[in-house]
């Protein structure tokens, strides 16, 4: 009996999915596949032109050249708006594409230094540390111990307070060094979000091009300055 009840959820089930055709779009329903008697239609300038017959709201549609989109389904009766569908989805497409652009995520970037570092490799990883954080990025700089070293912890907070001096006008202590094992670590986070980092990027990045694409027209403009002129041919004189 249990069994033959669990079989028949089951068919309701799958009947109930077959019948909503497979899958739930997220694509608003227009023109023809929009099913109700009436509609709240609003005309294309956004202004309410009230609840009229689904063939009125077509028939307007049609006029217009654009289409009558479901805009609120829930809503009784339904809203439906005359919009170029076409056009409503390209630029949607590109907001979001935009939004995606300029979208900042949080990235954390890790540094490795030993407590008695050379001067050469130092410059070097400080040189990394300053670029991630002009980049707007957290800096995780983690100091390893190794051997005897580990009884000599000041080695490595001196170490880091030395490079986070170094850089203090590009990022400050955001987690103070602490004792992890044998590694001693400290986060560094940046004075500029990332997105006004990645906004000072561009725009450095198109003062660049702009300024090489000025240098090369002008020595393409002194290039045909500095062509000679064609003389003028000579036509023999008659006799």
């Amino acid at each position: 009996m249990v069994s033959r009840n669990r079989r028949y959820a089951a068919a309701c089930q799958t009947s109930a999915w077959c019948y909503l055709g497979g899958s739930i779009s997220a694509e608003p329903r227009i023109n023809d596949r929009i099913r109700v008697p009436e509609v709240r239609l609003v005309g294309p300038s956004g202004e309410q032109v009230g609840i009229v017959p689904l063939a009125k709201a077509l028939e307007l549609a049609q006029e217009y050249d654009l289409d009558l989109v479901e805009v609120a389904a829930n809503a009784r009766p339904p809203v439906c708006k005359l919009m170029d569908y076409g056009k409503f989805k390209y630029e949607s497409a590109m907001k979001a594409r935009e939004a995606r652009k300029n979208q900042a995520h949080t990235v954390i970037k890790e540094m490795k230094l030993r407590p008695k570092i050379d001067p050469h490799d130092y410059d070097t990883k400080k040189g990394h540390v300053v670029r991630f954080l002009k980049q707007g990025d957290k800096v995780k700089i983690t100091i390893m111990f190794r051997g005897r070293e580990q009884s000599r912890p000041e080695l490595g907070f001196r170490l880091l307070q030395r490079l986070a001096s170094d850089v203090e006008d590009l990022g400050f202590i955001e987690s103070n060094p602490k004792q992890d094992g044998r590694n001693m670590i400290m986060v560094l986070g940046p004075h500029k979000k990332k997105t006004e980092a990645m906004a000072e990027a561009r725009e450095a990045q198109a003062a660049r091009k702009a300024e090489r694409q000025g240098y090369a027209h002008e020595e393409s403009t002194d290039e045909a300055a500095q062509a000679p002129a064609e003389a003028p041919s000579e036509t023999p004189s008659e006799a």
